[in-house]
């Protein structure tokens, strides 16, 4: 058991770290990471529904025929709009896919905190999976997988009422009205904080976290603009050694990561983006997954076989052209016209020697 060294200024996420039901990795685990789908009832709001056909099609031809098992991290059901039956009712196939896991490997879920009123459903049909928290260990370190809103104090504690009155008014009064709710998730200065909390919670527990909830994909710590800025450093001090030909390479690479760059800044212009570097020296303890309700695809994360890595998969014909730390290049799913680039990869081995030598 990891001991914290200061467990008072987080002590839902030491309780989860502590009760959390234990799953050992081996040398040929493979797990697919998957959070914030938001399923609703099929209609126009309904955010799962753009792609729908996409997380079917990647589950159902790529990772069940790869033998991958399934952890669905949280906010699965969009609860606060929609009632259970309707969701349930209108993806049935979906759940009967998910359930297809057990197959190959093993299906669990968490609940975030727009699904977690599925704890009262005696009847749901995943409810034998249900789980708050789970904690995957490998060798002698662990990875604790849970959606992260437990890290915030406020929206925890005073959950049931929250709850209660976000229901009341997405069902009766921005439904029919038609105004659009607004997120937790999506405001930058608060996920910042719930990121952060659970950053100084893993360093101080020497543990990898892997949460959802914010749906900005992190890995080791970091957010797009910082990987981003971080690959043009490393090519920048590649550059003078290099070869006459190679220094041409790294001028094109280094041009594409500056256009991308620019263009997530201009992004986070309009919806205030925060970095997610949380100190001057990084250390990779947290990983995000993302969400499955993105405009252009969807970002999971894979562990596989002592690797973990930050996939994404989008439609060919509606996405821009994605840039990847391995100079990966998207692979087409057989069969349809969605691709897989890894976004970013690493040994676990790396990870916890990093997080225990910086942490």
């Amino acid at each position: 058991m990891k001991l914290l060294n200061n467990n008072d200024k987080h002590p839902h996420l030491e309780r989860l770290l502590e009760k959390s039901r234990n799953i050992d990795l081996d040398g040929e685990s493979k797990i697919l990471i998957l959070s914030d789908l938001h399923m609703g009832n099929g209609g126009r709001r309904d955010e799962f529904r753009h792609n729908a056909p996409l997380v079917e099609a990647v589950l159902g031809n790529y990772y069940l025929p790869e033998k991958y098992s399934l952890i669905l991290n949280g906010d699965v059901e969009e609860l606060f709009k929609f009632p259970l039956h309707d969701i349930v009712a209108r993806w049935r196939h979906i759940y009967d896919l998910f359930l297809r896991f057990n197959e190959t490997g093993f299906f669990l879920r968490t609940f975030g905190n727009h699904d977690a009123s599925l704890l009262d459903e005696k009847d749901y049909l995943l409810s034998p999976f249900l789980l708050e928290s789970l904690k995957l260990s490998y060798r002698e370190e662990d990875i604790l997988v849970f959606h992260g809103h437990q890290a915030s104090v406020f929206l925890w504690e005073t959950y049931p009422f929250v709850s209660r009155s976000i229901v009341w008014f997405l069902r009766y009064i921005a439904k029919p009205f038609g105004i659009r709710n607004f997120s937790i998730a999506y405001n930058s200065r608060r996920r910042f904080a719930i990121e952060k909390s659970i950053y100084d919670f893993s360093n101080n527990a020497k543990i990898v976290s892997v949460i959802g909830h914010t749906h900005r994909p992190l890995f080791e710590s970091l957010s797009k603009v910082d990987y981003l800025n971080y690959r043009i450093e490393e090519l920048c001090r590649a550059f003078p050694a290099a070869e006459d030909m190679e220094k041409e390479v790294i001028k094109g690479k280094i041009a594409a990561l500056k256009e991308e760059l620019a263009a997530c800044y201009e992004q986070g212009k309009r919806i205030g983006l925060r970095s997610g570097v949380y100190n001057n020296l990084t250390i990779p303890s947290v990983f995000n997954s993302g969400c499955a309700i993105g405009k252009r695809g969807i970002t999971a994360l894979e562990v596989d076989r002592e690797k973990i890595r930050l996939v994404y998969w989008y439609n060919g014909k509606q996405s821009r052209k994605f840039l990847s730390d391995r100079d990966s290049r998207p692979i087409r799913l057989d069969g349809t016209g969605y691709y897989r680039i890894v976004l970013n990869e690493d040994h676990l081995d790396y990870v916890f020697s990093r997080l225990h030598l910086l942490a």
